[in-house]
């Protein structure tokens, strides 16, 4: 009797808990939680894990594995088509900054009064809506000799026979894939820039005119301190997308005439050479680099924005 009286204190505390609106509230704070949580654990960090543990490996999808060590690893640096996909990622690391102060310099001319400035955010920022696969196949015929480009050129009086192969010849065949990530991503960064530039209060600026302050300087000194931490963050996913450029590449070249991303590569590795203890190994070593640059650029972006937390200059001035 005297065990039963505990028990049945117990179930009542918890009914009335479970009863009551604070009770409730903790369950359902503990399941967006702990749901969220769970499904993060097991269709990423534990996906991940098993990928770093292929990497010690030499295996395909199916049939028996041999422990290679860092084997894997040491063939990353060796292989050329792999070495030259990680020297390719520099062409979108340039055209990702080219991206990026593009994106600022419109941002800032279209956060004031522009005459017709909504209806050029909507032009900007509609490639960022189509899908990569059609903007590959957009630009793969925008590329192709004779087709689209060329027949522009040939308007401007140059012949379509002196023309160069833009998709074959090497260095700029990258150069004009690169664009084709810029005008895509182009949009998606200005309307990111402008949004933090209209929070910046007016008053700033109607102290910087009074003071006498131009509209550089106003940038200088209002804006680019101002949105500091958006530009850190659209420049850390810049340099990351820039890392793992797939879309256009492949859909437009297929990696051919030296083409080929580290993510393309690692494709090909994986599914065609079926290799996927060292494509697991090259997963691994990008996800290194990115957490490399990333923390790079956070350390350069607090050495640049050290004194962007200070009201205004040390004499007090807004110039």
């Amino acid at each position: 009797m005297n065990g039963s009286k505990p028990k049945s204190e117990l179930k009542s505390r918890l009914s009335l808990f479970l009863r009551s609106t604070g009770g409730q509230q903790k369950i359902i704070i503990g399941c967006f939680i702990v749901i969220p949580v769970l499904l993060l654990f097991t269709f990423t960090y534990l996906p991940f894990g098993e990928m770093v543990g292929f990497s010690f490996f030499k295996m395909k999808y199916v049939g028996s594995r041999e422990f290679v060590g860092l084997q894997n690893y040491k063939d990353l640096f060796t292989r050329g088509d792999i070495f030259q996909s990680l020297k390719l990622s520099l062409y979108y690391m340039a055209g990702s900054v080219v991206q990026l102060v593009l994106a600022l310099f419109l941002a800032t001319m279209l956060s004031f009064k522009t005459k017709f400035g909504n209806a050029f955010k909507g032009i900007m920022f509609f490639p960022y809506l189509i899908n990569g696969i059609a903007i590959g196949f957009i630009f793969k015929f925008f590329f192709t000799h004779g087709f689209v480009f060329d027949t522009v050129l040939s308007w401007l009086g140059i012949p379509i026979e002196k023309m160069p192969y833009w998709l074959r010849t090497q260095g700029l065949n990258n150069v004009c894939l690169v664009g084709t990530s810029v005008w895509r991503y182009l949009g998606q960064n200005m309307v990111l820039f402008i949004g933090a530039i209209m929070s910046v209060d007016p008053a700033l600026y109607e102290a910087a005119e009074i003071d006498g302050a131009n509209r550089f300087q106003q940038f200088r000194n209002i804006i680019l301190p101002s949105i500091k931490t958006i530009i850190t963050l659209n420049l850390i996913l810049s340099i990351t997308g820039s890392l793992s450029a797939f879309e256009p590449p492949y859909v437009i070249t297929k990696g051919a005439n030296g083409t080929g991303t580290f993510f393309i590569i690692m494709d090909k590795v994986a599914h065609t050479d079926q290799k996927v203890g060292l494509a697991s190994a090259m997963a691994v070593f990008l996800l290194a680099i990115i957490l490399i640059v990333t923390l790079l650029q956070n350390i350069f972006f607090k050495y640049v924005f050290r004194n962007a937390n200070t009201d205004g200059n040390k004499n007090g001035g807004i110039i």
